[in-house]
């Protein structure tokens, strides 16, 4: 067994405890090894970061991919904003997409001639998020005092679509030309369900709260997914939009940049991607048939990572869901979390149980700023540390998580307890350990006999199903 995989650093925010405070992290208890995803699933591409040329190859892949997008329409006089999402900041420790972001404003600056370039970075309900990124990867200083956040109760502008008024946030169209900015990371798969990926910060990350709100609440997973389809292509949007520009990620790490005038080009592009690779990771965990979860990451509780899926993927991994046909609806969104009974249990047949598997979830170390409690209800979960526990009751979106959970003083009590509890050694732990998974030894055997039974079935049976799906052919 391999030693664990350093996993990603603590970050000093408003949202999580004072990284002087972890004073262990998972991966470092006795019994836990580490597993590449490459021995899990050898036809994952090889990645260009992490790598040997550090954060050089992303400037290098970024100037390759935007040597073929057409610029010619952005003139000297011109105003350009580059529109950022606050997910990508936390992809491996977010230094990969604040190097593409600079990137793309010094081609930009290059090829045009423009100077007046702007970053917008949006976020969720973390309203101050993106301030923390801008002043930690030194993007106010590159783009010279003309960057900010954007939150979604900013200033809205109401932008005609084909299915009436929806709002965008008005400083997003502030400019001459907008960029999108992103990554091909799956990330709410059980929100957009792999379709329309590349659209949907339109319909979020650039949208009022009225608008994205249709998301969590109004219309659920896979309804929603229209209206981010329907602000883009308005006329509004369209006579805006120059190109996007993407990390292509997976779930080992970064494989190179891709950009597009054409975003719906991109977003086939990407679909394949998320079905193949993703999908290997995500159906995999659902061959877990007990485990203990440790969340170990600098995000909230459901962005904390594991082999490049996140914890509110996880616990939906009981279910296939890429396939539009037999999961209605996912075990856990906002939307559905309003259709269970206070048994604990969905009202609605359609709605499948939270992950089974997961037999108890010791909260090491996960931010605030996203409402959370729905999962310490359902899944006995062991918050490391009072000051922690106290973080989660000054949060107004969680003052109830930790009345459902238990306070251990360390790490290492947490998971004995858990053991004991439990009766499995099975671990995994979501720290996003680059390119790897940290695991339990026990965990560790279970996968790596798993692995390529999944793969063969991804291949045959489940990628021309989920393509066919899209409208997508291999």
């Amino acid at each position: 067994m391999r030693e664990p995989i350093k996993p990603i650093s603590p970050k000093k925010s408003q949202y999580g405890i004072d990284p002087a405070l972890l004073k262990t992290r998972v991966s470092d208890l006795p019994g836990m090894t580490s597993l590449p995803l490459k021995e899990l699933f050898p036809d994952l591409p090889d990645v260009i970061y992490p790598g040997d040329n550090g954060i050089e190859s992303i400037k290098k892949a970024t100037e390759k991919a935007l040597d073929k997008v057409d610029m010619s329409f952005i003139k000297p006089e011109h105003s350009v904003n580059i529109l950022a999402s606050h997910h990508g900041f936390t992809l491996l420790g977010g230094e990969a997409y604040a190097e593409m972001i600079k990137t793309i404003k010094d081609v930009i600056e290059r090829k045009t001639g423009c100077k007046n370039i702007r970053l917008r970075a949006g976020v969720g309900l973390r309203f101050r998020e993106t301030e923390e990124y801008i002043k930690r990867f030194g993007l106010d200083e590159y783009f010279n005092g003309k960057a900010i956040g954007v939150a979604p109760v900013d200033e809205g502008i109401p932008i005609e679509t084909e299915i009436g008024t929806l709002y965008g946030i008005k400083k997003v169209y502030d400019a001459d030309w907008i960029v999108h900015a992103h990554n091909s990371d799956v990330r709410e798969v059980h929100f957009h369900r792999q379709v329309d990926r590349a659209v949907k910060p339109f319909g979020m990350s650039y949208a009022r709260i009225e608008t994205r709100s249709t998301y969590h609440q109004n219309l659920g997973p896979r309804a929603a997914n229209f209206t981010a389809r329907a602000i883009f292509d308005s006329p509004f949007v369209q006579k805006k939009f120059a190109f996007a520009c993407f990390l292509t990620a997976l779930p080992n790490g970064i494989s190179g940049v891709d950009a597009d005038n054409n975003l719906y080009d991109l977003n086939e592009r990407i679909t394949k991607i998320g079905c193949r690779y993703y999908g290997k990771m995500m159906t995999l965990f659902g061959q877990i048939d007990e485990c203990i979860a440790a969340l170990d990451f600098p995000a909230p509780v459901v962005y904390v990572f594991s082999g490049g899926v996140i914890y509110a993927n996880f616990v939906g991994a009981n279910t296939d869901l890429y396939d539009l046909d037999n999961v209605p609806l996912p075990s856990y969104t906002w939307y559905t979390e309003s259709f269970y009974g206070k048994d604990g249990k969905p009202l609605i047949e359609d709605i499948p149980p939270l992950n089974p598997a997961i037999k108890m979830c010791i909260h090491n170390y996960a931010w605030t700023g996203y409402p959370c409690a729905f999962f310490s209800e359902h899944i006995p979960t062991v918050i490391v540390g009072r000051e922690q526990a106290e973080l989660f009751n000054r949060d107004p979106q969680n003052i109830n998580y930790a009345k459902h959970a238990v306070i251990a003083e360390d790490t290492e009590n947490a998971m004995n307890f858990a053991y004991r509890a439990t009766g499995t050694k099975k671990v995994v732990i979501f720290d996003g350990a680059p390119g790897g998974l940290n695991v339990s030894e026990e965990m560790a055997e279970f996968l790596l006999k798993k692995a390529p039974e999944v793969s063969e079935r991804v291949e045959e049976e489940l990628l021309p199903k989920w393509l066919r799906q899209r409208g997508i052919t291999i």
